[in-house]
């Protein structure tokens, strides 16, 4: 049997820019992506703790030690430049691997979303 887990978290980014006429997607910066274990294109969930907004999309490779955070196309609706938001990546396994599997963690300084 498999099973869904947590694979990576980014626990509580803030926004830096929404760009409403771009294809879609979360820009993130580099060296957040390496420290949660993310890879381009992967999908992820993304959190808004402003206002509840929980919503689907996929990763794209920000520039390495921006700080970056930047939700792109129709998603770009559902925060507003400030907010802070979760980001999270979820993987299938087996269920026997999985009470074994831990997930990534990490805890940036929202200030200026760096680790």
């Amino acid at each position: 049997m498999n099973i869904e887990v947590l694979k990576s978290k980014i626990h509580m980014v803030t926004v830096t820019d929404a760009n409403l006429h771009y294809v879609g997607s979360i820009t993130i910066d580099e060296d957040l992506m390496d420290a949660a274990n993310l890879i381009e294109n992967e999908k992820v969930q993304v959190l808004n703790l402003n206002n509840g907004e929980r919503l689907d999309t996929y990763v794209i490779k920000g520039k390495r030690g921006s700080g970056e955070i930047v939700m792109n196309g129709p998603a770009a609706r559902k925060v507003t430049v400030g907010d802070v938001v979760i980001i999270i990546s979820y993987a299938m396994m087996d269920f026997e691997e999985a009470k074994h599997f831990r997930p990534v963690i990490v805890f940036p300084d929202t200030a200026t979303n760096k680790l």
